[in-house]
């Protein structure tokens, strides 16, 4: 099935930012979407709206970190839509600091979430879609998965990170599971929220000036999953035009 009409597509992280607003986008063309995250309240919000708009949206909570919540939803969305077409690993934080801070519980939540919730969805999917016959992971990385920036070693590692699992994934899976990573730039988005490091505070003002709003990241995962079973795109960085990062 090429196209995005009636693609079941579960989308973690769709509480806010890129993951709210590729629901909203991929529901608008006719994608069926399985929202996950921890917050279900704004998870029951967003898709009562969508329903409104005549799309078609469930939810699920999940807290990628734990493998058998990821198995969960995936086996909602089968219960639900009887198969499941795309999933988009984007749930992620960006806790930043100075290594010499010594945030060690902020280092080990990015790599529970970035890379071992990435790893969970992908263990979740890969049963289904190979029992399917097809399938389609998009994995949520960033700039900072091609570049390192000061006080964003941790977060520029799990993203790399990210960045290799996908590509693995890719030469392992063959033409059974098709595999994207995308690459958003600085991008509207909660995650400056979750940084207590004043020094880093006071980098991401100004580093996040003219942001890319996060419906630019919702059309690149749209674009990747609307192209024919025979292309897969492989990568993807956007950024806003004339941004430096």
């Amino acid at each position: 099935m090429s196209g995005l009409n009636e693609k079941v597509v579960i989308i973690t992280g769709a509480s806010s930012g890129i993951g709210e607003a590729t629901a909203r986008w991929l529901a608008k063309r006719g994608a069926q979407v399985v929202l996950g995250a921890r917050r279900t309240d704004r998870l029951e919000k967003l898709a009562e709206e969508i329903r409104k708009e005549g799309g078609i949206a469930e939810y699920h909570p999940l807290d990628v970190t734990d493998m058998e919540q990821m198995k969960s939803i995936v086996q909602f969305a089968l219960d639900k839509f009887g198969r499941v077409d795309v999933l988009v690993n984007n749930a992620g934080v960006m806790p930043l600091s100075p290594l010499e801070a010594l945030k060690i519980e902020e280092w080990n939540r990015t790599i529970d979430v970035n890379i071992r919730g990435v790893l969970h969805g992908i263990g979740a999917a890969i049963p289904v879609m190979k029992e399917q016959g097809f399938g389609h992971i998009i994995n949520v990385s960033s700039v900072g998965g091609h570049v390192v920036f000061p006080k964003s070693s941790v977060y520029c590692a799990s993203k790399f990170a990210v960045r290799a699992i996908t590509e693995g994934l890719r030469q392992e899976m063959g033409a059974t599971i098709r595999t994207t990573v995308v690459s958003p730039g600085v991008t509207e988005s909660e995650l400056a929220g979750t940084i207590t490091d004043q020094s880093a505070i006071e980098m991401m003002e100004t580093f996040r000036d003219n942001a890319l709003p996060a419906s630019g990241i919702a059309r690149a995962i749209a674009y990747a999953i609307e192209q024919p079973l025979e292309v897969d795109v492989n990568e993807l960085i956007v950024r806003r035009t004339g941004h430096p990062a």
